[in-house]
């Protein structure tokens, strides 16, 4: 009877001691996990420029650039993981052939660039791509277009709380890391393990701009009801999901469509 005990015991103590390994992994390579670079692209797709900027913590970051039509404003795209900013540039196509300038803007650890990603990083490296059209290319505020996909939503929408542009685009947002995280890994504490949460519906009624949210109906990566809940945090903020699309919703031209659509309204 008690040596059946002790195993049991035993065994127990094994899965705990699994358990905590799990989340000692977890926990010690969570940037790893969250940030996955791709491999480094050296092309310049056709009608960009290569530009560098720096961030207030003094990276120079390689991004790419189109200058708009004039009359028009410009797109400060913010990618998602997996991404690159000439992947940025084939997602936003069709807007640059209407005359939309776009700024493909880059991560640290990114596409070459020195650094290694994080929450708080890639907010730096943000303020550095707002202040190079600002600064380096004159653009005035109402000129600049915040546009965010998956994690990029999240970079778009803290420095919307920092600046004042002419409207804030989410495409496949989530309300924030710390539930997209929750909902995946149940069998982990994750809100306990978190340090970068991005937590995005805490920060929207600090935004004054207009703000447009697209979200596929099968998104198998940031649920549906994670861009529903983000959109009820401000009354007013648009939102339209698209039934059969999932997170590869950026890819799809009728969204390219539908903000252009956005900016064109008189309110924007």
């Amino acid at each position: 009877m008690q040596r059946g005990l002790r195993m049991i015991g035993y065994v127990i103590l094994g899965l705990l001691l699994i358990y905590g390994g799990l989340i000692a992994l977890v926990y010690l390579n969570q940037h790893r996990l969250i940030y996955a670079p791709p491999v480094a692209r050296g092309d310049i797709p056709a009608g960009f420029g290569r530009v560098t900027y720096a961030t207030p913590d003094r990276l120079e970051l390689a991004a790419g650039y189109r200058p708009a039509r004039e009359g028009m404003p410009t797109l400060l795209f913010f990618h998602g993981n997996a991404a690159s900013w000439q992947s940025s540039t084939m997602v936003t196509a069709r807007l640059a052939e209407q005359g939309y300038g776009i700024l493909a803007a880059e991560y640290r650890g990114y596409s070459g660039n020195p650094g290694t990603p994080s929450e708080i990083g890639l907010y730096e490296d943000a303020r550095g791509a707002w202040r190079f059209l600002r600064e380096d290319q004159g653009l005035a505020e109402n000129d600049i277009v915040l546009v965010g996909n998956s994690v990029g939503a999240g970079v778009a929408t803290q420095l919307a709380t920092e600046v004042r542009a002419r409207a804030l685009v989410l495409i496949s947002p989530f309300d924030s890391l710390e539930e997209t995280a929750a909902r995946k890994l149940r069998w982990l504490p994750v809100r306990l393990l978190l340090s970068d949460r991005f937590a995005n519906d805490q920060k929207l009624p600090e935004i004054g701009e207009p703000i447009l949210i697209l979200h596929g109906e099968e998104d198998s990566l940031i649920a549906l009801e994670q861009a529903q809940a983000l959109a009820s945090v401000r009354d007013d903020t648009v939102i339209q999901t698209y039934p059969g699309w999932g997170h590869d919703l950026v890819v799809h031209e009728p969204v390219q469509d539908r903000i252009a659509a956005f900016l064109e309204q008189p309110q924007n």
